[in-house]
């Protein structure tokens, strides 16, 4: 079987508008656009730890939506795509509300599947996962922003180091479980003990690890001093490795295949409207993928694109091949290819 043989499932796109919406960075993008300096000017001035987690801005300052993602995914051939919840500033049903109303399944892909933005130990939390289920029937599960790193030049996304741990947290989590909804879990790789200490504490939650659980600076440096040589990336790479082997063994956990072009872990970022050659991009993920499909199986890994985040790397196409060719050769044959670009994605967001 050929990867173009497949009806793919992209289970991993954002869509945005921050020039209609209230995202995080919609102040810069609106910055930007009034007062127009030379896009090479505006990457130097911003900070470092944003400079290295996008790679590349063009996509952050300008709308995302069902058109784009086409274009994106050219010949591959996506017939539905999953969105997960990406910096809404705002009250956060208005993104379900919002992506559940874009032009998807026209001449663009379908959208079957929404993860929502919410967290568990968050005031009202119980009656907002109602409000997203009352916005959208395509609502399976929610998203916490919770990738915090210890390097104070890489970027977090939440203040607290333990925001798997707190008891708030913990508490409400059990409501996601009340309602059948599942869990996308985006850690740093060092915070993927705490991920393991959740999916053993509540073992009937289904949690969808998000993007191998991003090893930051292991193929390359960023940071004040992450991944800055070889030794500090292998020990990078032992501690996901033993980190994300524990994690597999709690059978309701589930591995997305994604992110791994994001410019974070320390990939060379190419000039503007370049890719990373695939075997390149082989070369660098495969001792991650072999692992994975190691400790989970085919039957626990999704495949998703990341797009647009992992643009500056590569393109939907790219990332699709270069998955398809590690696994393919891994595990003697191309028949697994379906169950992680589509079948599995079928199973966990319950679209059989």
């Amino acid at each position: 079987m050929d990867i173009g043989d497949i009806r793919i499932i992209d289970a991993h796109i954002h869509q945005w508008d921050p020039f209609g919406n209230p995202r995080e960075f919609s102040r810069t993008a609106k910055l930007l656009r009034a007062v127009p300096v030379p896009l090479s000017l505006a990457v130097r001035l911003a900070p470092r730890r944003d400079r290295e987690f996008i790679g590349e801005p063009s996509a952050y300052l300008a709308p995302y939506l069902p058109a784009d993602y086409r274009t994106d995914a050219g010949e591959l051939p996506v017939e539905s795509v999953v969105h997960i919840e990406v910096e809404w500033a705002g009250p956060k049903v208005e993104e379900t509300r919002w992506v559940t109303a874009l032009p998807f399944g026209v001449d663009t892909p379908a959208l079957v599947a929404v993860s929502a933005s919410a967290f568990p130990g968050a005031t009202g939390f119980a009656e907002l996962l109602d409000a997203h289920r009352s916005a959208s029937p395509l609502v399976r599960g929610i998203r916490s922003m919770v990738a915090h790193h210890p390097d104070p030049d890489v970027r977090s996304f939440t203040a607290d180091p333990g925001a798997l741990r707190g008891a708030a947290f913990l508490d409400g989590f059990a409501e996601l479980i009340d309602r059948d909804l599942l869990f996308e879990a985006w850690v740093y790789s060092h915070q993927i003990p705490d991920l393991t200490a959740l999916a053993r504490r509540y073992p009937e939650a289904r949690i969808v690890l998000n993007h191998l659980g991003t090893p930051a600076g292991i193929f390359g440096p960023i940071g004040k001093h992450t991944g800055n040589d070889a030794e500090q990336r292998g020990e990078i790479f032992e501690r996901w490795r033993t980190d994300i082997a524990a994690l597999a063994e709690s059978p309701n956990v589930v591995a997305k295949v994604s992110g791994l072009m994001m410019p974070i872990l320390g990939h060379p970022v190419p000039r503007l409207g370049e890719s990373t050659p695939v075997p390149r991009l082989i070369e660098r993920i495969g001792p991650l993928l072999r692992h994975a499909a190691d400790i989970f199986g085919t039957e626990r890994l999704v495949w998703g694109s990341n797009f647009p985040v992992d643009r500056p790397i590569t393109s939907v196409t790219g990332s699709a091949t270069a998955v398809a060719a590690v696994l393919a050769e891994h595990l003697g044959g191309t028949q697994i290819l379906e169950r992680v670009f589509r079948t599995n994605a079928q199973r966990v967001y319950g679209l059989e």
